[in-house]
This record gives structure tokens, C-alpha cells and sequence, in this order.
């Protein structure tokens, strides 16, 4: 089938006012070409400046408001998209991000995109926040498909970084990372939508020497209805450190870029 758009999702982690790093990603994003593109934890104003200015091809929008970190996206001109900041996802506590929504029409038909940061913790607190950010991105759905009318399913996509880590409770037995995945795959059919499938097994980690073992913290759920290009047999291709080797260079690209990989994929057309 014909690609409708190409799409990125990238926690580049503290993404603050550093020139040298500030170009080394903007050459990376460049080389993927995607349509559309989230950045996630974009902490410096310099950035989006920049962006704007070594990226003359794309249209950006970043949110605002007393949270450190914002989301950024992006995308290419002459693709038609109306963006929003959807504050509900802050889940009532004003430091965490809202959520940031593009809606992109192709050939007559929108595809609401929801670039998420949900909150980050293994803390029963954690768990519950996120849990209750996943339960306002169903009922957004039943929100979208209702507005779609005739067809009554809407092309609905969330994204990001969205911290599936488990929790850890000291007198009962743990929910682990897993876990908490099976639970979001069981909302997410209920709702008519899917978590997508990966070529590689992670999405972040911190690095040798680190504590913390690699994670699958970033994720992608879509309509059901929705088809993806299939890039090494999965939808989502993962990008920059999991796909290389050995682990001296997957540190150096760590240290360079970010401790999350870049998630790509191509939406097909409806």
C-alpha cells in the first residue's frame, strides 16, 4: 500500500542549549527524513531556534507552561496538520508534560497524533499516574471516534516515551515492567487499538555500568484499523544505539545523542 506519512518519536534526553550536541541531532533527524517528529524533553530554548533555523522544511510547535521539559514537533511543510496542547495529560499535577497533539489529514482523512511523556517512576504514585494518563488517551479515543462520524473509528495514534517500568512495593509482591505492558495491551483493545510491534527488544538504556538493565520504555498504540509499513519484520524500526555494536559504541552513541533510541515508522494509507 501507499505511505501516508513517515513518523518519529525521540525522548533526546535533557535536550538543553549544547550547539555541538543541538546539530549532531538535527543531522540524525535529518538522515531519517520522517514527515512528522516528536522530540521529547526539550529543556532549552535554544533548541527550538535552532531547529527552526537548520530546518527550513519543517513547521514547529513545542508546548509551554511551568513544566522543565516540553514536547516538540515537527513537520514537513506543505503536509496539512492543525496542532494542539492537551493539557489533561498533565493528570492534575502542573510539572509534568502535557501532551501534544498533531492532527494530520491525507487524501480527506485525519490521523490524530498524541506525542506523550508519561510520568516516570516506579513508585506505586508512578504507576498510578501513568495508569490514569493511559486511561484519558482510551477515552480520548471514544472522544475521536464519535467525531469521526460515518465510520466511527478514528485514526488514532499516541506515542513517546511512555515509561513502562512496573512498580516496586516493599510489602507486597512487585508489578513488573511487563506487567504493566500486558495491562496497557488489554486497555488498548478494549478502546479498538493495538501497541505496536518492534525490531528491537529496547528502547533505552543508560548504558555499561549502569544499574538499570536496557528497557522497552517507548511505545506506539494505534487504531486497530491502522497498517504499517513492516521494517525487519516489526512496524516501529528503533534507531540509533539498539541497533549497534558492540557495546563501546552503542555508550559512545549514548553519550552523543540520548540513553532512548529513535522510534520510525510509516503509517499507510486508509
Amino acid at each position: 500500500m501507499a505511505k501516508a506519512f513517515s513518523l518519529a518519536s525521540w525522548n533526546v534526553e535533557h535536550f538543553k542549549d549544547d550547539a555541538t550536541r543541538i546539530k549532531r541531532v538535527i543531522k540524525f533527524l535529518e538522515a531519517q527524513d520522517p514527515d512528522v517528529f516528536g522530540l521529547l524533553e526539550v529543556e532549552g530554548k535554544e533548541v527550538f531556534t535552532t531547529l527552526v533555523k537548520e530546518m527550513p522544511n519543517y513547521q514547529f510547535h513545542i508546548t509551554e507552561g511551568p513544566q522543565v521539559q516540553e514536547v516538540l514537533v515537527g513537520v514537513k511543510t506543505g503536509i496539512t496538520a492543525f496542532f494542539t496542547q492537551k493539557t489533561e495529560f498533565k493528570a492534575q499535577i502542573q510539572t509534568l508534560r502535557p501532551g501534544a497533539l498533531l492532527t494530520v489529514t491525507v487524501d480527506g482523512h485525519h490521523y490524530p497524533i498524541l506525542f506523550l511523556h508519561t510520568k516516570s517512576s516506579s513508585l506505586p504514585l508512578g504507576l498510578g499516574i501513568r495508569d490514569d494518563q493511559f486511561s484519558r488517551a482510551f477515552k480520548f479515543k471514544k472522544v475521536l471516534d464519535k467525531a469521526a462520524g460515518g465510520t466511527g473509528n478514528a485514526n488514532f495514534i499516541f506515542l513517546g516515551d511512555l515509561n513502562v517500568m512496573g512498580m516496586k512495593y516493599p510489602f507486597k509482591k512487585n508489578i513488573d515492567a511487563p506487567f504493566e505492558v500486558k495491562k496497557l495491551d488489554k486497555d488498548a483493545n478494549k478502546a479498538g487499538m493495538r501497541r505496536l510491534t518492534k525490531n528491537r527488544p529496547h528502547t533505552w538504556w543508560n548504558g555499561p555500568g549502569s544499574k538499570y538493565k536496557p528497557a522497552d520504555l517507548d511505545q506506539v498504540v494505534a487504531s486497530e484499523q491502522l497498517k504499517f509499513k513492516q521494517i525487519g519484520g516489526a512496524d516501529i524500526d528503533v534507531r540509533g544505539w539498539p541497533g549497534l555494536s558492540p557495546e563501546s559504541i552503542q555508550a559512545k552513541w549514548i553519550m552523543d545523542y540520548s540513553d532512548h533510541g529513535l522510534l520510525y515508522l510509516e503509517v499507510e494509507k486508509v
